[in-house]
């Protein structure tokens, strides 16, 4: 069994922000393979279903961004999970709009729901897959928590199928090979 979260904020208001991009990516993987995310449990909307011949469960936390370790922590002991079976997808506004890094561990890098991943699990010994969103302009919050512009929002889409593409490659060939394959710049990759 394998964990997939997308960090964001819930509700129609947060929808399509900068900071819901790894809804919008747990939402294409839902879509893609037909696993609906329509059951309320761990503090998150989730779905488990079958990725690539993989048992995945698909997680949405409703906690709010800051909040977000609390459903991964609840999801990943009810399945009695290893830290290896988790991939958690976010937003990252130190990255160039719509480029993607995946990495094995490291830090929050400023991001208050990873951190909070961090705090509750006691490790940041998980894969974490991040979509840039470009650096804030003015406030921070603000920023993250506004829409994409019309051209930006085409960059965003394709970045988001990319990142499903990232996860599918993450399940079936592993880690290494999607680091490898996804985190080199989009333009120049065939």
């Amino acid at each position: 069994m394998r964990l997939i979260v997308g960090l964001g904020n819930p509700g129609t208001r947060y929808a399509m922000t900068r900071h819901n991009v790894g809804f919008r990516v747990v939402d294409e993987l839902g879509q893609r393979h037909g696993i609906e995310l329509n059951r309320e449990k761990f503090h998150a909307w989730f779905g488990r279903g079958t990725i690539l011949e993989e048992d995945v469960v698909l997680l949405k936390p409703t906690t709010f961004m800051n909040r977000s370790g609390q459903a991964v922590q609840a999801a990943g002991r009810f399945y009695r999970l290893e830290l290896a079976d988790l991939l958690v997808l976010s937003d990252d506004h130190a990255l160039p709009l719509g480029r993607l890094r995946l990495r094995g561990a490291g830090s929050a890098g400023g991001h208050n729901g990873l951190q909070d991943v961090i705090d509750r699990l006691g490790s940041n010994r998980f894969a974490r897959l991040r979509l840039g969103i470009d650096p804030p302009v003015g406030d921070a919050v603000s920023y993250v928590l506004a829409r994409f512009g019309e051209q930006e929002e085409t960059v965003v889409a394709a970045a988001c199928r990319r990142a499903a593409d990232a996860v599918e490659c993450w399940l079936v060939q592993g880690l290494e090979a999607a680091m490898n394959r996804f985190n080199a710049d989009p333009s120049r990759d065939g």
